[in-house]
């Protein structure tokens, strides 16, 4: 089993991202289960959202303490939160951002790759909307999702021109993260 964490702040998008990864997961064949974390936020404070996926059915209910990958849709929340608490030592944390991996300074021996989901996300889909985009970074460093069942996913959530313009952002960040693999 694959745990996944997501950080991302109340407005988003976490709740939405651990959702598509899941539906992405079982159109892949494999069982997975999404939650949230967050109780009353109010817009724009730190949240949690988690993804599990395996080939056998899930039968754990609890929160993700040692997860095998992070996705951090915030880079501001570095400051404030542990992205890499319990993450498991060859486990990939994935971080929205310009900056390159060594200089975020995240304690931790699991490998760091940031990549750029801000500039895709305005560039394609015109508003800074990152949530999917990690979605495609994290299919290309982890080959544990195909990025056609992630773009599949998006576009039957987000049907039309939204969908289509996400699902482009989606393969770009693919394409961006792949070679750097």
């Amino acid at each position: 089993m694959k745990e996944i964490r997501i950080h991302g702040r109340g407005g988003q998008g976490s709740v939405t991202a651990a959702e598509l990864l899941s539906v992405a997961a079982f159109k892949d064949g494999k069982f997975s289960q999404a939650f949230p974390a967050f109780g009353v936020e109010r817009r724009g404070a730190p949240v949690q959202a988690f993804t599990r996926i395996s080939n056998n059915p899930i039968r754990l209910r609890s929160q993700i303490y040692t997860p095998d990958y992070v996705i951090v849709q915030d880079a501001t929340l570095l400051e404030t939160v542990d992205v890499a608490n319990g993450i498991k030592d060859d486990g990939v944390i994935i971080v929205n951002t310009t900056e390159k991996p060594e200089s975020l300074k995240i304690n931790t021996t699991a490998t760091v790759m940031t990549a750029d989901a801000t500039k895709v996300a305005m560039d394609i889909i015109g508003r800074p909307i990152v949530n999917t985009v990690l979605l495609g970074a994290f299919a290309g460093a982890t080959d544990e999702i195909k990025v056609g069942s992630i773009q599949h996913a998006i576009k039957a959530r987000f049907p039309g021109k939204i969908g289509e313009k996400n699902a482009d952002a989606i393969l770009k960040a693919y394409e961006l993260i792949r070679v750097r693999v």
